[in-house]
């Protein structure tokens, strides 16, 4: 018999969509987020090195390896603007979805409340249930951008955190520094915890920037910053990202990542050394050529303006696209695959049901075959939503 727990999470998205593609041979997916680069060849190179110290085939710390560490915390510094010699600790984990699950695990008990943000990254808010806790939604306003008062207003006394992502996934949403200080301000006053997840800290476009909520003076004690190398070193499949904690969360989470995972995957920690070590010029120099991407999508979304609104996305590599429509979301992701051959991620995954909307991920795909498959995307979206109207 299945796990009652687990029979009120939601399936993941991304695999149902993936069978609908392969049933389908031939669907260009602007579905699921990563990149179309991979690794620097300097975290190649340092698997040699991982491969000539038989010590590496042994369990190395929980917490990860102190060469790793040590770079870690001297870019948090740099490019963050977080001290961890100011009350926190770093935690090396098998990618940001894990570091978010140590965090929960540490912080919450079952029937606890974590505030979720919708559009939410569907994973939090599958974990959180898996948990035995619940995620307390709160909306965001027209253009996605958070409502610190609502917030605010959602807490209760068995709220244990408010949870950010920024820039976003699934809306490409770049939270400004004031609304984060203002979220990360309430959190202290009222004694819980700011989870920031920055997986996509890398991706942001024009004038606007990143900030870290843990770089907030006397912030510490109360703020959870995680990190992955997935998009920005085209990692995806190494699952390696980090965790900056307070310094009292740092034995439960130990306890937490040494039962599930004993260590992270030493070979994957060594290339992540490698990749650190070029540092996000890496990555910047892939975010000037998707921005050309970008800009090309957003030409193409335009030319169907009457059919959908696309709001401000200027971070990550996401547009969610509400459709002028009353169709599910779901439905219409299955009749764009089956008879126009391309992929989305329908909207209600996200914790949206008061309309029909679409992720549109362009990350992933060369400039011509994002081209194709927008093409697609609005030639199929023009006739499956015309046919649904009439």
């Amino acid at each position: 018999m299945n796990s009652l727990r687990l029979q009120s999470v939601q399936s993941p998205i991304i695999p149902v969509v993936g069978e609908l593609i392969r049933q389908h041979p031939g669907t260009i997916s602007l579905g699921q987020g990563v990149v179309s680069y991979g690794p620097p060849q300097a975290a190649i190179d340092k698997i040699a090195e991982f491969l000539s110290n038989a010590e590496n085939h042994k369990y190395q710390a929980v917490y990860g390896i102190p060469q790793l560490l040590s770079l870690i915390e001297e870019k948090l510094k740099i490019e963050n603007g977080i001290d961890c010699r100011q009350g926190s600790r770093i935690v090396v984990t098998a990618g940001g979805n894990m570091a978010f699950v140590n965090a929960l695990l540490a912080i919450a008990d079952p029937g606890d409340e974590v505030i979720l943000n919708v559009p939410y990254y569907f994973n939090h808010e599958m974990a959180i249930t898996m948990a035995s806790c619940r995620p307390v939604l709160v909306p965001t306003d027209e253009n996605f951008m958070l409502q610190p008062d609502l917030i605010e207003k959602a807490i209760t006394s068995k709220t244990r955190a408010v949870v950010t992502i920024s820039p976003n996934n699934p809306t490409g949403a770049v939270y400004t520094e004031s609304e984060l200080r203002r979220v990360n301000e309430i959190c202290r006053e009222r004694g819980i915890y700011h989870i920031s997840d920055e997986a996509y800290e890398y991706f942001t476009y024009g004038p606007v920037s990143h900030f870290s909520p843990g770089s907030i003076e006397d912030s510490s004690r109360h703020t959870i910053s995680l990190y992955s190398l997935s998009k920005a070193y085209g990692f995806a499949s190494w699952r390696i990202g980090y965790m900056v904690i307070p310094e009292d969360l740092f034995e439960s989470v130990n306890k937490i990542q040494d039962t599930i995972l004993i260590c992270p995957t030493v070979i994957s920690q060594y290339a992540a050394t490698g990749a650190l070590e070029i540092g996000r010029s890496y990555c910047d120099d892939h975010v000037k050529k998707l921005a050309a991407v970008r800009q090309m999508v957003i030409d193409r979304l335009k030319a169907i303006g009457d059919l959908c609104t696309v709001p401000p996305a200027d971070g990550a590599f996401y547009f969610l696209i509400r459709l002028k429509t009353g169709m599910d979301s779901l439905e219409l992701v299955r009749m764009l695959v089956r008879d126009h051959k391309v992929a989305a991620i329908p909207g209600n995954a996200f914790g949206i049901n008061d309309g029909c909307y679409l992720r549109v991920a362009y990350g992933a795909l060369q400039p011509e075959t994002v081209s194709e498959g927008i093409g697609r995307l609005v030639d199929g979206l023009k006739k499956v939503i015309t046919k649904n109207t009439k």
